[in-house]
């Protein structure tokens, strides 16, 4: 049985930086690799934990749309996208990523997109444990494309908008059945003057806050010079505060964080 988690939020609020690190101290979950899915169109998990990744499952919709009429006579289409997306799942050190993409080409991607989802639902019975980088809004909830989720990290920075897409988020999800069982918020970036406004934040968000992410310069250091996120240094705010977050998300056998 996989255990899931996704993290969501606004765009610009730093879902993918705490996503990699969620990847980063999560890997090699009971000694095997995790999936880690980049569900955000605007790809870049792959760059936040410094790695490159070679085909998105977008792409693979294309070359399946492309290449339908020369498959040869015993292999079907079914076929021919298994193997693309096979192709499409990079390993790396502990963790297996899986970069969803855009389908970018004209045409009608229903029959790809049934497919996808078959596909997929047997890729995640593989591993024990799932990190899911989603998409910035809400369209993913309503199309239902975020579904049978653990836990959903609603990522807020301490802004008005945010935590009014934080509260969106969680009308929403209770509004459709989708198959989430935990929500919580994480308020992320917060500078120490902004502290004692924390509990504000999360009575306007209407979830229950479990994580609180102080304004780190390390951070931005890194974003801006292109580093990867795991390495940030053991005595990074951002990185103490993530790995104490992962302590609370009771994940089943999970061995705690070294400090």
């Amino acid at each position: 049985m996989t255990f899931s988690i996704a993290v969501s939020g606004k765009g610009g609020t730093g879902k993918t930086t705490i996503s990699a690190l969620l990847v980063s101290l999560l890997k090699n979950y009971n000694g095997n690799p995790i999936l880690a899915v980049d569900a955000d169109p605007n790809s870049n998990l792959n760059e936040a934990l410094g790695v490159k990744a070679e085909l998105s499952v977008g792409r693979a919709r294309e070359l399946l749309l492309e290449n339908r009429d020369k498959l040869g006579p015993t292999q079907t289409k079914e076929e021919y996208f298994n193997y693309l997306f096979q192709s499409a799942v990079e390993e790396f050190d502990g963790f297996d990523l899986l970069v969803m993409g855009r389908a970018e080409g004209p045409g009608c991607y229903c029959y790809v997109n049934n497919l996808l989802r078959k596909i997929m639902d047997e890729l995640a019975g593989r591993y024990q444990l799932m990190v899911v980088d989603t998409e910035a809004g809400l369209e993913h909830f309503s199309r239902r494309t975020t579904r049978d989720i653990d836990i959903l990290l609603v990522v807020t920075d301490p802004t008005a908008k945010g935590v009014l897409t934080a509260k969106r988020v969680g009308d929403l999800i209770k509004s459709l059945n989708v198959g989430i069982h935990k929500v919580f918020l994480v308020i992320n970036r917060v500078p120490p003057q902004f502290m004692d406004k924390v509990k504000d934040l999360e009575a306007a968000s209407g979830l229950k806050c479990i994580a609180v992410i102080p304004e780190d310069s390390s951070v931005q250091e890194y974003d801006l010079a292109g580093k990867p996120i795991p390495d940030l240094p053991n005595n990074s705010p951002a990185l103490k505060a993530v790995k104490a977050l992962v302590e609370k998300l009771e994940i089943p056998q999970f061995q705690k964080v070294k400090p």
